[in-house]
């Protein structure tokens, strides 16, 4: 059995049709025919239903489909971090990140690799589940910045620096003449925030403030895309709490109180990683200035 009879057999096993299926990988329709008949001859398994009109999976043809899929996808990865370690300094790095961190982390950590690692590649994902560790682990991105340590036995995880967590009001607002920062006193007000019923790290964290405060806020607007729910506030659309990193993006008729808790930022890596660039960008992103 070989990965080219599996590829064959999920092109057909997609198209149910041996003509159009040939046509396709570029082979004769008898080649394909036998290819397959090998495949199931080696499985001890019918994988089509055939007839002068029709062809169509077998239960056992099914489960096969999508349990190869699966595993190609797999191996597809693996192979691409071997090519990856294999290219070392000129090949492709890709790294996930919260978009709090896109204002002023970021930009000057890759101004330190573009100066370090010049013919470096990177790929930036900014995911919105916020499922850094299961990216690591399935090798679908090789640096994960988060919020939160990656407690997971294959992973690397580094603190690089806390900032305080801030509440995002209209500069005219009058909650910035106050000089406590009871954010009780706001549980009349529109908030803009990431949903409370979300799994993700800040969700969770807004979710322990708001009961410490002892209030459930009214929440006009739900998102996690805090550059956009900064531009909301200034335009008095209304209020929210996100780290001070979003101070940054400079927005107009924004101010940024800080509150008594601070948030986290983590690099995480795979453990015993193979690729030497990948524990270079680790050592660089220690680098900027926090």
């Amino acid at each position: 059995m070989t990965l080219q009879q599996i590829n064959y057999f999920l092109i057909l096993a997609k198209e149910l049709h041996f003509w159009k299926t040939a046509e396709k990988i570029f082979i004769s329709q008898s080649s394909l025919s036998r290819q397959i008949q090998s495949l199931e001859e080696e499985l001890g398994v019918v994988l089509f239903e055939r007839n002068k009109r029709n062809v169509k999976l077998t239960n056992a043809g099914m489960f096969l489909q999508e349990q190869w899929t699966v595993k190609l996808k797999e191996f597809d990865q693996i192979h691409r971090q071997a090519k990856k370690i294999e290219e070392g300094e000129s090949g492709i790095v890709s790294i996930t990140y919260p978009g709090s961190i896109s204002y002023r982390f970021l930009p000057e950590f890759l101004e330190i690799l573009n100066s370090n690692l010049p013919d470096l590649k990177l790929e930036l994902t900014e995911p919105t589940d916020e499922n850094h560790e299961k990216l690591l682990v399935d090798y679908r991105t090789d640096i994960a910045f988060s919020r939160d340590q990656l407690k997971n036995p294959s992973i690397e995880s580094l603190k690089l620096y806390s900032e305080p967590i801030c509440l995002a009001v209209p500069k005219n607002h009058w909650f910035v003449q106050q000089k406590s920062r009871d954010i009780s006193k706001l549980k009349n007000e529109k908030f803009l925030i990431s949903g409370l019923h979300h799994t993700t790290f800040f969700g969770s964290l807004l979710r322990e403030l708001f009961i410490k405060y002892g209030f459930e806020p009214t929440t006009t607007i739900e998102s996690d895309f805090g550059g956009m729910i900064v531009n909301l506030v200034s335009k008095n659309i209304g209020i929210s709490i996100l780290p001070y990193s979003y101070k940054f993006s400079k927005a107009e008729n924004v101010e940024f109180l800080e509150l008594d808790e601070e948030i986290d930022l983590y690099i995480n890596w795979r453990k015993d990683e193979l690729n030497k660039t990948i524990h270079k960008v680790v050592d660089f992103a220690q680098l900027v200035d926090k």
